[in-house]
């Protein structure tokens, strides 16, 4: 009689257990769905503010930015994402400064580290929020950050 007793309450408690999961199961297949259904909802799809994404040169409406060329964010890079081209230009004052030519900056080897954008001492990089980088070729990685025709922001 007691294999009968033990071979009962194992049953229930093997019963009660598979209850306990149950409920647990059925709580969260009513729970509100947090999954992003990615590929169709692309265009309501908002990612959050401090997203690092993509590295970009804010231009205003007159097409400047606020790259000096200094070249310190190209050099805190810790495998070579960024590379500026400069060129020395004389002012009608004599005075020579550095002028902006081309920002290169390649996504495929960046790290997303944000070295480059707390370095700058002007602001003028900061990470946006876009994320879709697939491409066929990796030549496609490799963007001009300024703008054709652009120039320093005027203070």
């Amino acid at each position: 009689m007691s294999a009968f007793k033990e071979y009962i309450g194992s049953f229930f408690k093997g019963l009660t257990s598979l209850l306990k999961g149950m409920r647990v199961t059925i709580r969260v297949f009513f729970r509100k769905k947090t999954t992003e259904q990615y590929p169709e909802n692309r265009a309501t799809l908002q990612m959050f503010d401090r997203f690092r994404g993509e590295l970009i040169m804010p231009h205003n409406e007159n097409n400047e930015h606020k790259c000096v060329a200094c070249g310190i964010c190209q050099m805190n890079c810790p495998n070579g994402s960024i590379r500026v081209e400069s060129e020395t230009v004389t002012d009608e004052e004599g005075k020579k400064k550095r002028v902006l030519k081309r920002y290169i900056y390649d996504i495929g080897s960046c790290l997303y580290c944000q070295l480059c954008v707390r370095s700058c001492p002007h602001g003028a990089i900061t990470f946006d929020t876009k994320f879709e980088h697939a491409v066929f070729t990796r030549e496609k990685l490799v963007r001009q950050l300024n703008h054709e025709g652009s120039t320093l922001e005027k203070k």
